[in-house]
């Protein structure tokens, strides 16, 4: 396969069919990563979707300073925060989860190591959906995506250097959620 920037000078200069190239190569990873940030696969396609839109919309103003998918995801992230800003009333991460009965599965496991596998993530997703955007998001970029701080920083437009604080204060923030929820799933109902 060719580099991005094959693609990104085609669709700039009017085919259409090779910005859908980038959208299949992206969509997967997206939507994967959205899911942490939006809590369920629906909304995730829909913020890919915006974001996809704007995109496209917006490529001409693509510098390519950084890699196309960070520049994607930073749109796909403020959509994602837009959205959620105008929805304050939705639905916790888990709730959401519970509701679409959507989680990923591998049919290679046993069933009960894929129990345990989703019991933790219903755990962490729980603890994540306590978390506040900011925190969420740094952790989704470096843990789930595994993005490097640079790109982080590239991602949020910050310093690197806000981006390793941000990072830890998250972190702390998470294992604090995780032993409270942690201590809620241990105590009888």
């Amino acid at each position: 396969m060719q580099d991005d920037s094959h693609w990104i000078k085609a669709a700039r200069d009017g085919d259409a069919a090779a910005f859908g190239r980038l959208v299949r190569h992206y969509q997967d990873r997206l939507v994967n990563a959205l899911l942490y940030v939006c809590g369920s696969h629906d909304e995730a396609e829909d913020v890919a979707q915006e974001a996809f839109v704007q995109a496209y919309v917006k490529l001409a103003t693509f510098a390519g300073d950084s890699a196309f998918y960070t520049w994607l995801y930073r749109i796909a992230m403020n959509a994602a925060i837009s959205r959620r800003r105008r929805r304050r009333d939705a639905e916790s991460v888990e709730e959401n989860r519970e509701n679409t009965g959507r989680e990923p599965e591998d049919g290679s496991e046993q069933a009960e190591e894929r129990l345990l596998r989703e019991e933790r993530a219903v755990l962490v997703r729980r603890a994540l959906g306590r978390l506040s955007d900011e925190h969420r998001t740094i952790l989704v970029l470096r843990e789930v995506e595994g993005c490097d701080y640079d790109q982080i920083a590239a991602v949020l437009e910050v310093p690197v250097g806000t981006v390793r604080s941000r990072l830890h204060r998250a972190r702390l923030q998470l294992k604090e959620q995780l032993d409270e929820v942690l201590g809620k799933a241990d105590k009888p109902a």
